[in-house]
């Protein structure tokens, strides 16, 4: 035996556990680098490509990590999605790429503010003064406070938001750790940092001067609580009670016409009626108008297609604005414009135009419910409420992280162009998309179904404060009015800046907000806008010029199902934008997590599971392998009975192994296996080391663990059984055994790794130098070197089924599995009694048989008798 071989058998603990190893791996690998990205080989690589070489250099693996939102705490979706991205990352570290792997945090928008001010009881107002001495309550805040918040300036609010994301950033990463990820945590960043900043507005100022970015006064959907303009692609719809109201409009031949809707508060706001043109009920009114109840407004009735001749009535009322219908009715039909709603989500205190202040006095100023019933009153006492209003189930828009149902008002925003208006554009992002690598491949039509479908651009600008700042300020003119036609831009060395605390070039502060001076602009860009450049965040665009030509455009990116229409898709369009390219090759989205009643967890519904205390209780590895089990795109069921089978099998392979390692395989790691039933466990192998590689090359992790899986249950059940007797002994055929047992065990170990670290990584530690994570993949060549002449796959299976033979009949008779067999006779077919011939002995040994005979017989399967 060698020292080495030696000193690695001392190292075999007496009892293994899985207890204290997230503690002392996390530790080592982070005191020794082992996840570190190697910038100088990645650099060195791109220096050393051929002449006229396309792309970056494949030597890189580069992924585009999804930042994790601050605002709460991490969820077993979380788990379930990064576990799935930690594989590749190891998979393609160990095939000797220079993997980067870095860690956001997306700390900026509206989920931060509203945690701000639900643990602070606070709300920003712009116009109060910053106050360096303030502090908020040192105890919890009560539901009183929140309802009556204090307000605070915009510095003490961001000061606030900065603080609490910093906390929770800090607990979030210690759970990342103990999970086990393989990420450079030297490679981390915030998307409210210094380098994102610049990032973002660097982007946002070159799409201004292409004129992809752009300002107009529009119908804007509208979040009242937030007081904040929404984008498209943050809607979702939710199913809410209401009521129809048939009202009656007055014909100009004395006859009415009858419509429903579900928000007659909005009759003042009513600028026409439309019907479809194919619907001859009402052809006799094209172009006529008539007279809206209560108010008296004259209106114009229209035809138009998106009109449905089975909703109601068939007549719909256009008011500005009900919904995203009355918005394209508004600007096909070039109606008129009567907003009467405001950004508090009240009625506005003055009719609009045309609209007399009689009855109009009794609504200004009231909610949307208050005005409903109003006007519902109204209506009845002039006779125009026909029948009883009936109750209805109906979608309604809500910003995805509102619970207030949205409004649409006239505001001036900034937009993006995405292919909304532009059909060119469109195509060339539906084309990007048939570019792109699905996995699964199905998702492709998500993207394409919604680049398909976009009705307007991308609403970038948002009506809050912590954020990154919009960087342009404009020109006041001699009367103090602002010139917004001509942003002042800053110098891209100036970058980040704040218009509100900095001053455009050519200004001084003393002139903020006086006549022929200047005004920032007091608008933050959508967190979207932000994190759609992570690639170029993280990758040195224009900071790092050698960095961001190894790792962009990057391999992957992984990330949810459901965020296809905004992060996929907005990153699509910035990378497309800016460098003509797509920012990935390949996508990778994740399912959600459901409860064992199938819903999908989430902290409404109170059924999420916190990670921390399954990580604690279970272990780890434990975690990631109920985790490894969901397939890419597919939701997967929590199941603690899974968790479970997770550390049975990381227990397992810690004894397993130790058990090998005891017979002597740390000393014959390079020694070719001479024996039957070992070629046949090696040839076996081969094949699992070949379909584990193709899966995981495919992205599928969990094919990749099932196979390694099963083999391994066989290798433990089955082939250490069979061969633990000759390899006790001394000869070719101990040393056989040993040369198996050990190229199957440095084999199995890496197989396993990416999706338990920590178990293969201490295993690895009592016989190999080095980490696991940076040892080579394992390869067909190099288990197939290992065989001395032919492997057959099928000896171990069916040494396998004749001991499982002779150890059920001893159980049969309960007997201990250690008892003697006298006799026992092996009936089957004579090719398989030939086959059964080669391993006749470890069978022998295993079963402890005295004589094994092997009789020919009809039957169709082996079938082994035992005398006791």
């Amino acid at each position: 035996m060698t020292d080495t071989a030696r000193q690695a058998r001392a190292a075999v603990p007496e009892r293994p556990s899985l207890d204290g190893l997230e503690e002392t791996w996390a530790r080592r690998w982070q005191d020794e680098g082992t996840y570190a990205f190697d910038r100088a080989t990645a650099v060195a690589s791109v220096r050393d490509a051929a002449p006229g070489r396309a792309g970056r250099p494949s030597t890189v693996y580069a992924i585009d990590t999804p930042p994790p939102t601050v605002s709460g705490e991490l969820h077993m979706g979380h788990v379930f999605s990064y576990t799935h991205t930690d594989t590749v990352a190891r998979f393609q570290r160990m095939r000797g790429r220079t993997v980067f792997y870095p860690m956001g945090w997306d700390d900026n928008g509206l989920p931060t503010e509203r945690r701000v001010q639900n643990v602070h009881g606070v709300r920003c107002d712009p116009s109060l003064p910053y106050d360096p001495a303030w502090r908020p309550p040192s105890g919890p805040v009560d539901d009183a406070a929140r309802r009556d918040p204090t307000p605070i300036s915009r510095r003490n609010f961001v000061e606030l938001c900065e603080r609490l994301t910093a906390a929770d950033e800090q607990v979030f990463e210690v759970l990342w750790r103990r999970l086990g990820l393989s990420v450079d945590w030297s490679l981390t960043y915030t998307t409210i940092g210094r380098v994102a900043r610049a990032t973002s507005q660097r982007a946002f100022l070159r799409n201004l001067a292409r004129g992809e970015a752009y300002q107009a006064e529009a119908p804007t959907l509208w979040d009242v609580g937030f007081a904040t303009a929404v984008a498209q692609a943050e809607l979702e719809d939710r199913e809410r009670p209401g009521a129809y109201h048939r009202l009656r409009f007055h014909g100009p031949d004395g006859r009415d016409v009858l419509i429903d809707t579900t928000r007659p508060e909005l009759l003042p706001a009513c600028v026409a009626l439309v019907c479809h043109p194919d619907d001859e009920r009402y052809a006799r009114l094209h172009g006529t108008v008539v007279r809206t109840p209560v108010f008296g407004v004259e209106v114009p009735v229209r035809p138009h297609p998106l009109a449905d001749p089975a909703k109601g009535t068939g007549v719909a009322m256009v008011c500005t604005f009900g919904d995203l219908t009355d918005v394209t009715w508004w600007r096909e039909l070039h109606l008129e414009t009567r907003v009467v709603i405001g950004r508090d989500g009240r009625l506005l205190p003055e009719p609009p135009a045309g609209v007399p202040a009689q009855p109009y006095a009794a609504l200004a100023g009231q909610t949307v419910t208050g005005a409903r019933r109003t006007v519902v009153g109204l209506l009845a006492e002039s006779g125009d409420l026909v029948g009883e209003p009936r109750p209805v189930t109906h979608p309604v828009k809500f910003y995805e992280k509102g619970d207030r149902p949205l409004e649409i008002v006239s505001t001036r925003q900034w937009y993006l162009r995405n292919g909304g208006r532009d059909d060119a554009l469109r195509q060339a992002l539906l084309a990007r998309g048939r570019e792109l690598t699905w996995v699964p491949g199905h998702m492709h039509h998500r993207y394409a179904h919604w680049v398909g479908g976009l009705t307007g651009d991308w609403l970038v600008s948002r009506q809050r404060f912590f954020g990154v700042p919009v960087p342009v300020w404009y020109r006041l003119d001699d009367t103090g009015e602002p010139d917004l036609t001509h942003p002042l831009t800053p110098d891209d060395s100036a970058l980040p800046i704040d218009p509100s605390d900095d001053v455009p070039p050519g200004y001084d502060e003393s002139q903020r907000g006086r006549p022929g001076g200047f005004v920032g602009d007091p608008d933050v860009l959508d967190t979207w806008a932000t994190s759609s450049l992570t690639p170029q965040i993280v990758g040195g665009w224009e900071t790092d010029p050698e960095l961001f030509a190894a790792v962009f455009p990057m391999d992957l990116r992984p990330q949810g199902h459901d965020i296809i229409r905004t992060w996929l898709f907005a990153t699509v369009v910035r990378s497309h934008l800016e460098h003509g390219v797509l920012p990935w090759r390949d996508v990778e989205l994740s399912g959600w997590i459901l409860d064992p009643d199938r819903k999908k967890m989430s902290k409404s519904k109170g059924n999420v599971v916190t990670p921390m205390a399954l990580l604690e209780q279970h272990g780890s590895d434990a975690v990631r392998y109920w985790a490894a089990n969901g397939r890419p795109g597919m939701d997967l069921a929590f199941d603690p009975a899974q968790v479970k089978v997770g550390r049975r099998l990381a227990t397992k392979l810690l004894n397993a192994s130790k058990f090998a390692l005891g017979l002597g395989a740390a000393d014959a790691l390079r020694a070719p296996a001479t024996e039957p039933l070992d070629r046949a466990l090696l040839a076996e192998l081969v094949t699992v080391v070949d379909a584990a590689t193709r899966a995981f090359e495919a992205y599928d992790h969990t094919a990749a663990l099932q196979v390694t899986e099963s083999f391994f249950w066989r290798f433990c059940d089955d082939y250490i059984e069979l061969v633990k007797e000759r390899a006790y002994g001394t000869g070719p055929g101990a040393d056989s055994a040993r040369a198996a047992l050990a190229t199957a065990l440095s084999t199995q170990l890496r197989l396993f790794a990416p999706v338990l670290p920590y178990v293969t990584e201490e295993v690895w530690s009592w016989w190999r130098y080095g980490s696991v994570h940076r040892a080579t993949w394992p390869t067909t060549y190099e288990v197939g070197r290992a065989i001395r002449g032919d492997g057959q796959p099928e000896l171990l299976r069916l040494a396998g089924d004749a001991l499982g033979q002779v150890r059920r009949a001893k159980s049969e008779r309960k007997l201990s599995m250690r008892a003697e067999v006298p006799l026992a006779e092996a009936l089957g077919p004579a090719a398989v009694l030939d086959q059964l011939t080669l391993v006749a002995d470890d069978v022998r040994a295993a079963g402890r048989i005295g004589t094994l005979d092997l009789l020919p017989d009809r039957t169709p399967e082996l079938v082994v008798a035992c005398a006791f």
